[in-house]
């Protein structure tokens, strides 16, 4: 691309004396202007749709028109537009209730960011998903639980079933004489099912009973003290890390 660059500069002619051959405008010069003015015009720009070659540089405070942000195209982006696009990338990635984490900085996303307002959240709890089937979870930032649990210091006690009876009896028979022995078998005869023995050479035999009877009763019982009525320690396993929410 050139400008143009007069050749002749004719109005210095007028100031020139009749007569004085340089006052006279030779076809020449007019031709050398003309040349000049078209070589100019040839490597200048359109004004409407023109065709950049090269690399062009765009004059300071250029005013453009401002494309939609889902222009894809190969149109130049203002200023307006590259901001338009970045708002929309930071709405999308951290809308409005969004939680962002760091596990070493603790700076304030809004000026690690550059956009938003952020508060800190959720101070020494950990996070849970929603759940509509629990009450405990079925709606945003319900918090419960405690970091301790207490079990207090304790006993129990209980009783049985009374059982037995006053006028029960347990009888029982033992044989005080035992039949004979038989060499010919090695056993001495047995008493039959009332403890008399079967009758033989030894003579008759007999028994003894015996009744015992068991009242009615009951079993208490108390167990040993369980439990500390101090605090308990109730914790999942955990990572600690700074936490934000966006709340404009």
């Amino acid at each position: 691309m050139s400008n143009y660059t007069q050749s002749t500069n004719f109005a210095t002619k007028d100031a020139l004396a009749s007569g004085d051959p340089l006052k006279i405008v030779k076809g020449t010069e007019i031709n050398t202007e003309f040349v000049n003015i078209s070589v100019a015009i040839a490597t200048k720009a359109d004004l409407a749709s023109p065709t950049f070659t090269g690399t062009p540089t765009l004059p300071t405070g250029t005013i453009a028109v401002t494309q939609s942000s889902s222009d894809d195209s190969t149109k130049l982006a203002t200023t307006a537009f590259v901001q338009d696009v970045a708002d929309a990338i930071k709405a999308a990635l951290f809308p409005v209730g969004s939680i962002y984490t760091n596990s070493s900085v603790a700076t304030n996303p809004g000026t690690l960011l550059g956009f938003g307002t952020w508060t800190a959240f959720g101070a020494g709890r950990v996070m849970v998903g929603f759940d509509s089937g629990n009450a405990l979870f079925d709606a945003a930032e319900e918090t419960g639980g405690a970091a301790d649990a207490t079990l207090p210091s304790h006993t129990h006690t209980g009783t049985t079933d009374a059982g037995g009876s006053s006028s029960g009896s347990v009888t029982g028979g033992v044989a005080t004489d035992f039949g004979p022995f038989s060499s010919a078998t090695g056993v001495l005869a047995l008493s039959d099912s009332v403890g008399n023995r079967p009758q033989g050479a030894g003579g008759t035999g007999s028994q003894r009973t015996a009744s015992l009877s068991i009242p009615t009763h009951a079993h208490s019982f108390t167990t040993d003290s369980a439990g500390s009525s101090g605090t308990n320690a109730n914790y999942q396993p955990y990572v600690t890390v700074y936490m934000w929410k966006r709340t404009a």
